[in-house]
C-alpha cells in the first residue's frame, strides 16, 4: 500500500500592498492571526529560511522545522534542538519534509516562498487589511492557476485557502462560521515598489 502524496502549502500573512515583513519582523499584530497559523501547522513539517527562523527566535513546539540556509555550518543560537533539520536548498527541504509528513508547510521568507511556489498545491494566506511599510514582499502569484476554496473573515484580516486548479469557492464562512456574502476575487499582489 502506498502512502498518499504529500501536500505542499505556502502559509503567509500578506498585507494589501504585498508586504510580509519589515526589518525581520511582522509589521502587524492581529488577534487570532497567529492562532490560525498554529492551528494550520501544528503536528506537521515547517520549512523556513534561516532569517525567518532567527526572527522567530525559537523552535515552534509540535512541529518539525526544516531550516534552509546557504551556511552549511549554521547552528541556531544555543545549539540545535531536537525537531530541527538544516538543508542547503528549498528543494532538499521539501524532499525531507515529504519524507516526514504528508503535509508540508512553507513559512517564509520571500526567497523561500518564491522557490517553493512551483511545488505548492495550496496557499493558506492571511490577507491583512492594511498597507504597512515593509522591505519584504510575498512573491508574484499567477492567479490563473489558483482557485479560492475557503474563506474566513475576521476584524482586520481574512484567512483564505487557495488550491491549485480546484473548483472555486467550495466553502466560505465568516468568523462566526456562517456563510457570508464575501468578495471572491483575490487581491493583486503588487510586489515591491519600483527600484527596490
Amino acid at each position: 500500500m502506498t502512502s498518499p502524496p504529500s501536500t505542499v502549502t505556502l502559509v503567509a500573512a500578506v498585507a494589501r500592498n504585498g508586504v510580509i515583513g519589515d526589518r525581520g519582523d511582522i509589521p502587524w499584530r492581529l488577534p487570532g492571526e497567529q492562532a490560525r497559523f498554529k492551528a494550520l501547522t501544528m503536528g506537521h513539517v515547517l520549512v523556513m529560511g534561516r532569517r525567518t527562523y532567527e526572527s522567530i527566535g525559537r523552535l515552534l513546539p509540535g512541529r518539525t522545522t526544516v531550516v534552509v540556509t546557504r551556511q552549511p555550518d549554521w547552528q541556531p543560537a544555543g545549539g540545535r534542538p531536537d525537531g530541527i533539520l538544516v538543508t542547503g536548498s528549498v528543494e532538499a527541504a521539501l524532499t525531507h519534509g515529504r519524507q516526514l509528513d504528508e503535509r508540508v508547510f512553507v513559512a517564509g521568507g520571500a526567497q523561500v516562498y518564491a522557490a517553493a511556489m512551483p511545488a505548492a498545491d495550496v496557499l493558506e494566506l492571511t490577507w491583512v487589511d492594511a498597507d504597512p511599510d515593509g522591505d519584504t514582499y510575498f512573491p508574484d502569484v499567477d492567479w490563473t492557476q489558483w482557485s479560492e476554496v475557503r474563506r474566513e473573515t475576521h476584524q482586520g484580516w481574512s484567512g483564505v485557502r487557495y488550491a491549485r486548479g480546484a473548483k472555486k469557492n467550495e466553502t466560505s464562512c465568516n468568523a462566526s462560521g456562517s456563510d457570508g456574502d464575501i468578495p471572491r476575487e483575490a487581491p493583486l499582489l503588487p510586489g515591491p515598489p519600483s527600484g527596490q
